[in-house]
């Protein structure tokens, strides 16, 4: 389920949406220092070594060799309620209604920079841009919609800077990039598992209902390497009046791995001529001779890609002293979230099995296809203001207030990302425990409005496929704690 030129796996997660401070499945967890005032000011203000990704421009400012590592934990929490699903055939699922999925995850994060000279600065830094995490119940009554969705992108960058003259500098850094990624579902096969067994056996004259057909289950899994590239440019044009310009190339990812789909039912029309099956009709399950139930495959596996592209964002920010104790900041960041279109899922096997069935013009309609999902997310901006206080020489005070614009509309909110616009407030404090030792704290809460979904299941020509729906209400909420440890040398 995912597509050619798209950012196709936010299927691949986030809390069923919720990430820490983030839009899309964008994570921001790269920088206490930065979080204390809700990443206002990121890549103006200068910090430590966490600039190597935050603007590798502002390395020039920084004193000698440097270390910075820290840990985000995030606890977010997805809850849904009133929820009601269909199967293909239009039958209601029996299934869990209300719940709630709950992500506790840890991100972390090491930079290191230093000088080659006045004018040239480098640093080198591993991080987390992107990640998501959910799993619902396997009794969830939209588990032909929705299962475990999880995606990660681990990233290893250099980087450098150069002090043009007193006032600005420029930067750039090359970034190798590891994304993984798992999307499971439930599989409805026509409401087989929803017609019980009274009926089942009812309608074959015998007793041959296969409840293997209710834990039929598809799951892809892939994973990739590839390469991008951030620039950045800081400045300060006026004493006290810091200003940076930090621009994140996409990258595009091929995950490949296998598609694995469980207890499949075996159609009359495969196995006619076929002693050890009973055909009733070419369109309906046979039946096993040798255990007298409706026939199916315990197991199919394809190999497949998807096509994955982490969107590009730029980001102007500002630091301005106000006081020799008090500084205010801001940032606007645009991210290009319109290249995810769709989650295409897509055979790479000489000898397919699965796509058989669903690349048929009564199923996707496309060779090849395995899963389609649109998802038409739109480009969004987050805009960020922050104040920080020196307290006492040794600490330093820190609150902020974001806004993340989200960048799915209503039409196309899923169980898998059922999200809405989100406002995040902040606080945070430097300690400086030694002349070489410094420690950044951060916590940060996360306040969102409610959402609806209302899903169907669509062909790649984008039309309504069955009687196959979901409806649900959810409301979202998340928490941050961060730590982070400053050394320089």
């Amino acid at each position: 389920m995912i597509r050619k030129s798209a950012v196709s796996l936010a299927v691949l997660s986030a809390l069923v949406s919720v990430t820490a401070h983030a839009e899309g499945y964008k994570l921001f967890e790269q920088s206490v220092s930065s979080m204390g005032n809700a990443y206002a000011g990121r890549g103006a203000q200068i910090t430590d070594a966490t600039l190597v990704y935050s603007n590798p421009a502002a390395l020039t400012q920084l004193d000698g060799a440097q270390l910075s590592g820290g840990l985000n934990l995030i606890s977010a929490k997805t809850n849904y309620r009133n929820a009601q699903a269909q199967s293909a055939n239009g039958q209601s699922v029996v299934g869990r209604t209300d719940g709630e999925n709950s992500l506790n995850e840890l991100v972390p994060f090491v930079f290191y920079s230093d000088k080659v000279s006045d004018r040239l600065s480098w640093g080198i830094g591993f991080y987390v841009p992107f990640g998501l995490s959910s799993d619902y119940d396997d009794d969830f009554v939209g588990r032909y919609f929705a299962d475990e969705t999880a995606v990660q992108v681990l990233s290893l960058q250099p980087a450098i800077g150069y002090k043009l003259n007193e006032q600005w500098s420029i930067g750039g850094g090359i970034s190798i990039n590891r994304a993984e990624g798992t999307l499971s579902k439930f599989k409805d096969h026509s409401g087989l598992c929803e017609l019980g067994e009274q009926t089942t056996n009812a309608m074959f004259g015998a007793p041959v209902y296969n409840d293997a057909y209710c834990n039929s289950h598809y799951k892809v899994e892939g994973d990739d390497i590839a390469f991008g590239y951030t620039l950045g440019i800081h400045g300060e044009p006026v004493a006290g009046t810091r200003l940076a310009l930090t621009y994140h190339s996409a990258v595009r990812f091929t995950l490949k791995g296998d598609s694995e789909i469980t207890n499949t039912p075996i159609t009359g029309a495969n196995v006619v001529g076929n002693p050890n099956y009973m055909v009733v009709a070419p369109n309906l399950p046979a039946i096993d001779l040798s255990t007298g139930k409706l026939a199916a495959n315990s197991r199919l596996t394809e190999a497949s890609k998807l096509a994955l592209t982490t969107p590009a964002s730029a980001a102007f920010s500002l630091d301005r002293q106000v006081t020799e104790a008090l500084s205010l900041q801001f940032s606007a960041a645009w991210t290009q979230w319109s290249e995810f279109q769709s989650i295409d899922i897509v055979s790479d096997d000489a000898n397919p099995s699965i796509s058989l069935n669903t690349q048929s013009a009564a199923n996707l309609n496309a060779e090849g296809y395995i899963g389609y999902i649109p998802e038409y997310w739109q480009n969004s901006w987050s805009f960020a203001v922050g104040a920080t206080y020196v307290y006492q020489s040794d600490l330093t005070l820190k609150a902020g207030v974001a806004f993340d614009e989200n960048p799915i509309s209503q039409e196309h909110k899923t169980a898998r990302i059922p999200t809405d616009d989100r406002v995040w407030v902040t606080v945070g404090a430097n300690w400086q425990l030694a002349d070489n030792l410094s420690l950044d704290f951060a916590y940060g809460y996360l306040f969102t409005g409610d959402v609806s979904v209302n899903e169907r299941e669509y062909n790649v020509q984008d039309q309504a496929l069955y009687n196959s729906g979901y409806q649900g209400e959810y409301s979202n909420k998340g928490q941050l704690f961060a730590v982070q440890a400053n050394y320089r040398f």
